[in-house]
């Protein structure tokens, strides 16, 4: 069992449970909604070199991305790792959004809950449910577990991208700021789970 995958799930953990108690209330508190304008006002050009690395978000272009790095590498469990991380990821978006919905009221896409938000890209929508953001899951779990097959001098590749997705979902105005850190914290976890698993 991957003691690193243990820590990572624990750290996730408590990140999803720090974002979930900070994003409790009928509004988007004060702090988050600086936070949000100060990412999403960045300027136009960065929607270029933003836009890429977001799609590792998605679920077919994340899953395929782990899968090419596993098969790169020529670790057939780890390939199984990244499809059942991203399985996961669909259960754990769901059980989260089950779970506390009532409790947070304010949760709405930042083009419903933000003033001035600017959307950028055609498919970012400007209503409905936003906690936690699907993209930051997915890519934090997908890339947790083929870390440990990058090549030597990519260790920080896990945590770039992840980053990456997490201001870009942010930057174009999909997410507020806590539905991507309650997303890479519950990605951290199933990420870290599965890596458990694999020998």
């Amino acid at each position: 069992m991957s003691t690193s995958g243990l820590v990572s799930a624990a750290f996730g953990a408590i990140v999803l449970t720090v974002s979930v108690a900070a994003a409790r209330g009928p509004v988007i508190a004060p702090w988050e909604q600086r936070v949000f304008h100060a990412v999403n006002g960045l300027p136009r050009w960065l929607f270029v070199p933003l836009w890429p690395v977001m799609q590792l978000g998605n679920l077919a272009v994340g899953t395929g991305f782990g899968l090419a790095v596993a098969w790169g590498a020529g670790e057939l469990p780890v390939a199984i790792g990244v499809i059942v991380a991203a399985a996961l990821k669909l259960v754990a978006e769901r059980l989260i959004r089950q779970r506390i919905t009532t409790h947070l009221p304010a949760r709405q896409r930042p083009g419903t809950s933000q003033t001035d938000a600017i959307l950028r890209g055609d498919d970012v929508p400007s209503s409905g449910w936003s906690f936690p953001s699907g993209h930051a899951v997915l890519i934090a779990a997908i890339t947790l577990v083929v870390a440990p097959v990058l090549p030597t001098g990519w260790e920080l590749l896990p945590a770039v991208l992840t980053v990456g997705v997490m201001v870009g979902r942010v930057y174009v105005g999909a997410h507020n700021p806590l539905d991507v850190t309650s997303g890479a914290g519950a990605g951290l976890v199933v990420g870290g789970l599965v890596a458990c698993l694999l020998p």
